[in-house]
Parts: structure tokens; C-alpha cells; sequence
């Protein structure tokens, strides 16, 4: 805390501002927060137990450790060198900037149908076209397939366009690009050519650059209802031909790979319309050999990271343009978050056993079952929202299932559902590339063996060691963990991927056990801060079902319009309020305004989730609930309720928080809080009590 500043001038530096003060960003981040810290902790906590090799656990943890022990061989990693990579490009038609006479060679047979159908399909990556298997968002009960924009090499569109900073990063892209290819040609004995890769990755660039401009932004893309276009096949090829894109080729190559035939009236959801528009105007604009320069880039792109170090040191410009990071991950830490993220659930069973308790689990329960009945009873004040509405609403806040710490299954000695997770992966601690290759082929098969499988509801959409919180509205769920995800979270998404969308279209709350430790919850720790942390987090979520996307899903997970003409009118309305108030939030260090529009849902989950959780609290407390203070500080329970919730609000890049820090989240909901003001005696007028205060849940 800042003791020195006053909390109703500013509120995020008296709660905060030491910490500013005594923190600084590592060379390794971009950014850093609490999140980042316990992230940091729960890595060296399962450092330990992947290193420990006295036990001997079961396969799908040995293999998880055999894994770890492959990325940390750095020895074996730099004497195969290019190796591993090199031996995969023919496998998908050659990179013809590193290849002499590609177009005599294989152009004749190139199809890029094949050719996008095999980076998806083995690879994992969607490239030019992004095609996945989900839930449907009008019928919860079942998948099917997706067609949407894709992502870029670049995080962000608008990287390759604008210019200023953009414009230097763009520069590091290309320089980068060149300068892989450059040492692929030296590998392969190739003449050097300069003129030959600078004229090639150029016209990548040029390429990507159109495709980002072909995409619709995402601020853009916040309305599922006007995303979701259902067709059959015949439908979509005479909608989007694509100069001759055959798309029932490129769809059966995919399936294919998991022995799935398309039905003769097999239906897609398209999401993308606008870029499949704008893409018939690039797709033969480019030659073939540009296509697949760029095609092979992105899975070289992808790459990088599992090669040898002259391979990373190749990136280092391009990263400090981009994160303005100067220095790499140490290697243990890279090591185990990259098994973390492909054996989540192996991973998971070992942080457990290590760390998390079931009296949390159920501690965390009551906390969930306290927050949402305020949430149903909250409902009640509303005079914009009219009785059927609430009605519908409350039903929906009753039916929202969740997810606390972890699934039961990955402790069960007997259970083989873990080890049946991973059993077509065979590692070697020789072959940390190949490895890598197996967990991409895994996840993608994974992923397309579900459209012909019925949509298990109990599913977990994340492991258990991850820091963070995650709504889904296709499962009307809640889910508490550590680690970002597909959809409508706290933390900050690492992957610009459709997962994005995608968790805004679930439907459930998900709350692992990475983020169910202290400052967010300790059962050792005063309730003040327990729900001022983790209450808020629920509330968070919670909220995220009604928030301007979670809205528009009932309480099956449905995407369906339970909303009568008044309520829907009077949301918009109220909505307004909050995206014109935090448009009026400036970020000094970016010389910019937040974006209150694209940044309504997290707002109002941010509004929505504090409230929740101070009704919760007090209502606790007046039940007979027996608190205690922190020694030292002369502050209320209240007080301590308020100061919490400021040190746990998190910095993520989806939120507004990503364009003005923290600072702007809880600044914003608790200026609309008249209990804030009253803990703090802020006068009517000063900055945390201005006189309109914006409201919807």
C-alpha cells in the first residue's frame, strides 16, 4: 500500500502503489502483476515434482516427467541442431525459399486444399483458413464444424499496417523471417542468395499483410448472434468459391485424418463471412510458391522454440520489439509451462498431491453458493429489467454449474481415464522436436474425433495448475484454476487463437486449484480477503453470463434469445453508460483512451463481480460470520474487503486493464459502488464517489 495517498482521490495507489513502487517488470515479461507472481511460484513448485524421479508414478506421469526431462536436455536439443526440422519440410511440400527449382519439383502437384488439410490435421495449424470442431452454440448438445478467420504469424492485425511502433515490429518480423531462411539454405549447402529470400519472405509479408486486412477486428467480432452462420456444404462452396477453393477436398482431407466422413448433409457453422469475402480477392492474386513459403513459415514459426539456440537468438529482435523483452525464459521454466500446457491433466494430478486440499475445494463451494445466491436476490433491485426477464435470468444464475480445483479422476489410482488420455504418446528424452510433433498431432485428432461424439457436459476445459478463472457460456459453467483459456476469463490470454471467441461461447464457470491460493483465498486467511480475492473472481464469472456475449446464451448453454423487448432495450441502454464511462479512462503511458466498447464485457463483469461479492461478505457477516483484523493496520473489515480486491485485480490484455493497467478496473467498478464510498467516507464529488454512477447488474 501507498499509506501516503488518499484512497478516495485515487484508490488503486493507496491500495497498491508500494507495490508499483518495489516492483519491476523482469526482463523476461512484458508485464507483471499478482498473477504473474503466483505463476512464478506454482512453476517451482512443479519444477520439483517433475524432477523428482525417485517415485514411480503412473504412465501418463512418467510420461509427462520423460517430456520435461526432453525439453531440459539442451545438450542432445543443440547437437541435432536444424535436424528435426529440416526432415519434416518435405513431409509438407518443401519450403521452396530454402529448396532449389520447387516449382519444377513439386509445384505441378501442389493443391492448397491439401496442403491447409495437413498443417491442420497433423500440425495444429490453422493457416489461411481456420477450420475446428465445437460446440454448437445454437444446440449445446453437439459439435460441429467451424469456418472462421485465421490467426496471424503476428499476435495482432493491426501489427501489420499501422505505422509508429507497429511499423518496427513489422521491420523485426521480416528481418526474422529472412534471417531463418538464410540459415536453412546454409544448412542445406544451399548457394547464399540474398536477393532470392529478401524478394521470397517479402512477398510472405506482403501476403499476411492482406490477410490481416482481410480479417475483421475483434472489437468487431463481440456479437455471437451476428457471427454464427449455419450452411451445408453446397451452400458454402457457392457462397465462397475462392476462384476454385474446393472446400468438401479440403474438409474431407482434414476429417480424414480420424477416419470421419462428411455426411451428405453435412452442416457448418461459418464465422468468418467478411474475411471469406475478402479472401477470394487474395487467393490467386498470390503464386503458388508464395502460398507455400508462407504455409511452411508458420509451422517453422511455431517451431522455433524447439530447436537449437542460435534458432531463438534469431528472435530476440523481433521479441523486443514486440513484448519489449530483452532477455529469454530461463530454460525450466519454458520446460514446464510447455508440459503444463500439452499434459495439463498429468500435470495437474502432481500439483494436487502437492499443494491444494479438499477442505479448499469445498471452502471455495460455499463461497460460490454465497455469491450466487446474492447474485439471484441482487436481481430484485433492478428497475430496468422487467419480471420475465429476471425470471429467465435467475434461472440461468441457479443452473450455472462449476468446476472447483480439479476433476476427481486424475487422483483415482484405479481410474485409467489419465493414462487413456495419453496413450498414443510415446516420448524419448532424445527427441524433445518429435515429442513436440506427437502433442500437436494429439491435440489436433483430439479435437476433431468430436464431431461425431455427444458433448460430455462434465468435461474439464482446463488442468487444475493454471492461474485463473474461466466462464463458458455454451456449458453455463464456472471454472476456477490458473492458466488462460478459451473464453471469458480474468487472466491474460498467451494465445491469440479462436479460443478467444470460443470461451465466450461455452457456457460453465471453471475455477482451478492454481488460483486458490493466497492473496485470492487461504483458509488460513480473513474472510475480508477471501471474498474481496476469490468472491470477487466468482462474481466475476458469474457475471460473464450476462454480460453483452453471455447475455445472448440461455441456461441450457444455448445461444438463444431469452430477453423480452423492454429488458434487451434497457441493457443496451444501461450499457452505454459504461462504455462511454470507461472510454472516458485515458492511458498517460500510450497517449490513448480505453476502448469502452470492446472492453464492455470484462467491465461489466468487473462491476458485477466486486458488488456480488461485498453483498456476500456483509451478508455473511450479519449471519453471525466471525472476522478478524490484520494486526498493524487500522482498517475495517470493509476497508480490507476493498483493499484486497485492488492487489488481486489482474492486468490481461483482453481486458481494459490492457490499455491502462489495473489502475482502470478498479478504479471504474468502484466509482460505481456507493458501499466503496461509504467504507472510505469519500465525499459526493471526489474522484472514487462522482456524482453518476453507472450500474447493471
Amino acid at each position: 500500500m501507498d499509506i501516503s495517498k488518499k484512497p478516495c482521490d485515487n484508490f488503486y495507489q493507496y491500495a497498491c502503489g508500494g507495490w508499483l513502487r518495489h516492483h519491476v517488470i523482469p526482463e523476461t515479461n512484458s508485464r507483471y502483476s499478482v498473477f504473474d507472481i503466483l505463476r512464478d511460484e506454482l512453476e517451482v513448485i512443479l519444477k520439483g515434482v517433475l524432477e523428482d524421479s525417485e517415485v514411480k508414478d503412473r504412465p501418463a506421469v512418467e510420461k509427462a516427467k520423460i517430456l520435461y526431462r526432453s525439453c531440459m536436455n539442451e545438450s542432445v536439443i543443440e547437437k541435432r541442431d536444424s535436424q528435426p526440422l529440416l526432415n519434416i519440410l518435405n513431409m509438407v511440400g518443401g519450403w521452396p525459399v530454402a529448396m532449389d527449382k520447387w516449382t519444377e519439383t513439386i509445384g505441378p502437384k501442389w493443391e492448397l486444399e491439401r496442403q491447409l488439410a495437413l498443417l491442420n490435421s497433423q500440425f495444429n495449424r490453422r493457416v489461411l483458413i481456420d477450420l475446428f470442431i465445437w460446440n454448437d452454440d445454437q444446440n449445446s448438445s453437439r459439435h460441429v464444424i467451424y469456418i472462421d478467420q485465421p490467426t496471424l504469424g503476428m499476435p495482432s492485425r493491426e501489427y501489420y499496417f499501422q505505422e509508429g511502433t507497429n511499423y518496427k515490429v513489422r521491420e523485426a518480423y521480416l528481418h526474422f523471417m529472412i534471417t531463418v531462411a538464410t540459415m536453412l539454405r546454409k544448412d542445406l549447402n544451399l548457394p547464399k542468395d540474398n536477393n532470392l529470400v529478401q524478394e521470397d519472405m517479402s512477398k510472405v509479408l506482403e501476403l499476411e499483410a492482406h490477410l490481416a486486412n482481410a480479417t475483421v477486428p475483434q472489437e468487431e467480432r463481440h456479437d455471437v448472434t451476428t457471427l454464427y452462420h449455419r450452411m451445408d456444404l453446397v451452400e458454402l462452396q457457392d457462397r465462397f468459391g475462392l476462384k476454385g477453393f474446393n472446400w468438401t477436398l479440403f474438409i474431407q482431407s482434414v476429417l480424414s485424418s480420424v477416419q470421419i466422413d462428411l455426411l451428405p448433409d453435412e452442416e457448418v457453422v461459418v464465422y468468418g463471412i467478411p474475411y471469406l469475402q475478402n479472401l477470394e480477392n487474395i487467393i490467386d492474386v498470390f503464386s503458388a510458391r508464395t502460398m507455400q513459403n508462407y504455409l511452411v513459415w508458420r509451422l517453422v514459426l511455431d517451431r522455433i522454440s524447439s530447436l537449437s539456440q542460435r534458432f531463438k537468438d534469431a528472435r530476440v529482435h523481433y521479441r523486443k520489439a514486440l513484448y519489449g523483452t530483452t532477455v529469454e525464459e530461463v530454460r525450466w521454466r519454458e520446460c514446464v509451462s510447455y508440459v503444463n500446457s500439452n499434459m495439463e491433466s498429468a500435470v495437474g494430478s502432481l500439483y494436487i498431491k502437492q499443494a491444494f486440499t479438499k477442505e479448499s475445494k469445498d471452502m471455495v463451494k460455499e463461497l460460490i453458493d454465497k455469491v450466487r445466491s446474492v447474485f439471484v436476490d441482487t436481481l430484485d433491485e433492478l428497475k430496468w429489467m422487467d419480471e420475465e426477464s429476471k425470471k429467465k435470468a435467475q434461472e440461468k444464475a441457479i443452473n450455472i454449474r462449476e468446476q472447483i480445483g480439479y476433476p476427481d479422476y486424475i487422483l483415482e489410482k484405479h481410474n485409467r481415464h489419465l493414462d487413456e488420455e495419453y496413450s498414443s504418446l510415446e516420448f524419448s528424452e532424445e527427441l524433445y522436436f518429435e515429442n513436440g510433433l506427437q502433442n500437436l498431432k494429439a491435440s489436433a485428432q483430439r479435437s476433431l474425433k468430436k464431431l461425431r461424439e455427444k458433448v460430455d457436459q462434465n468435461l474439464w476445459i482446463i488442468g487444475a495448475a493454471v492461474v485463473n478463472a474461466f466462464y463458458s457460456p455454451n456449458r453455463n459453467q464456472i471454472a476456477l484454476d490458473g492458466r488462460p483459456s478459451r473464453g471469458a476469463h480474468l487472466s491474460l490470454a498467451y494465445r491469440n487463437t479462436h479460443s478467444q471467441l470460443l470461451f465466450v461461447t461455452l457456457s460453465g464457470t471453471v475455477f482451478p486449484a492454481g488460483i486458490l491460493q493466497p492473496p485470492f483465498f487461504s483458509k488460513e486467511q480473513p474472510q475480508s480477503l477471501n471474498f474481496g480475492g476469490i468472491g470477487m473472481v466468482i462474481g466475476h464469472e458469474i457475471t460473464h453470463g450476462f454480460d453483452d456475449n453471455g447475455r445472448n446464451f440461455d441456461k441450457n448453454g444455448n445461444m438463444l434469445d431469452w430477453w423480452s423487448n423492454f429488458s434487451a432495450q434497457h441493457f443496451r441502454e444501461q450499457s452505454q453508460c459504461m462504455i462511454y464511462q470507461y472510454g472516458n479512462f485515458s492511458w498517460d503511458l500510450a497517449d490513448q483512451n480505453v476502448n469502452g466498447f470492446s472492453t464492455l464485457g470484462e467491465n461489466i463483469a468487473d462491476n458485477g463481480g466486486v458488488r456480488q461479492a461485498y453483498k456476500a461478505y456483509i451478508q455473511w457477516l450479519t449471519e453471525g460470520g466471525r472476522d478478524q483484523r490484520l494486526p498493524g493496520l487500522n482498517l475495517t473489515y470493509t476497508q480490507l474487503f476493498f483493499v484486497n480486491y485492488a492487489q488481486v485485480t489482474p492486468s490481461p490484455g483482453s481486458h481494459s486493464h490492457g490499455f491502462g493497467g489495473p489502475t482502470i478496473g478498479v478504479l471504474g467498478s468502484l466509482q460505481n459502488l456507493a458501499a466503496f464510498s461509504e467504507a472510505f467516507h469519500c465525499p459526493r464529488g471526489s474522484p472514487m464517489h462522482p456524482k453518476k454512477r453507472c450500474r447493471i447488474w
